[in-house]
């Protein structure tokens, strides 16, 4: 049996941490930046945590990702 294969767009947005969550970045931190105050492009630059109604989704595209 081959080897599956990540969904490598998955692979770059996606890391696993040690209790088994799925690690994400915020999203609206790249442009149009000027309207945002200062207290909200630093909350984006943190990391979160996928919604567990989307974890098995995500995991499903990434198989070794255990």
């Amino acid at each position: 049996m081959p080897k599956m294969k990540s969904h490598r767009g998955a692979a770059k947005r996606f890391k696993l941490t040690g209790t088994g969550k799925l690690k994400r970045n915020k999203a609206y931190a790249s442009h149009c930046l000027n309207g945002k105050s200062s207290k909200q492009k630093r909350n984006l630059t943190q990391s979160a945590v996928v919604d567990k109604t989307n974890t098995r989704k995500v995991k499903t595209i990434l198989p070794y990702a255990k």
